[in-house]
């Protein structure tokens, strides 16, 4: 299973890193997956401890795919990376292992703190729309823009109907990033 979690990091020099990642579960804890390159996996390789915060305010998702990454950070409790302010809940974990990759290596992860802050009460459609959306825009230089499109198109359907004001401000960052990449595409 994958969980859409914001995972924290912080850099040798100490500057803290916020980045949208699908964490995968495992029995025994998480395997985080970046790209390369990537700024958290150079500090997991440099600093091999994480926040996964758990977080229902999806401006943090596409605010971090659209340059908005001055979020409100707290210490962990743990370990040396800093937690997301807004978080509902968070784990502080610790990399156990690497398993080399060039374009996707894997960083097995087990807990070493949990802290739930507030209850979580379920996503609407407009918040799961932009979790969608924000995975399309990380893609954009992937997936043909005929798709991309298209599944914009499905995903504004429920959005429209559901979608409150830090919904609509999130999906605005979202489509700013889809209109200025088809804009270089076209160029």
């Amino acid at each position: 299973m994958i969980q859409e979690t914001i995972v924290t990091t912080q850099s040798g020099a100490g500057l803290a890193h916020i980045a949208p990642m699908g964490v995968h579960l495992q029995e025994d804890g998480f395997v985080i997956l970046p790209f390369r390159p990537s700024t958290t996996l150079d500090n997991l390789l440099a600093n091999p401890v994480a926040v996964l915060n758990y977080c229902d305010d999806v401006r943090v998702f596409a605010g971090c795919l659209s340059g908005r990454r001055d979020w409100p950070l707290l210490a962990a409790e743990k370990v040396a990376a800093p937690v997301l302010a807004c978080a509902l809940a968070h784990t502080e974990v610790e990399v156990v292992r690497v398993e080399d990759d060039a374009t996707r290596p894997k960083l097995f992860c087990k807990a070493v703190h949990s802290v739930n802050h507030a209850p979580f009460t379920g996503f609407n459609r407009a918040q799961f729309a932009v979790l969608e959306a924000a995975i399309l825009v990380s893609r954009l230089h992937l997936l043909p823009v005929a798709k991309i499109d298209a599944e914009l198109a499905y995903l504004k359907i429920g959005f429209d109907k559901t979608a409150g004001e830090r919904e609509r401000e999130a999906w605005a960052w979202l489509m700013d990033r889809v209109a200025a990449f088809n804009e270089g595409v076209r160029a």
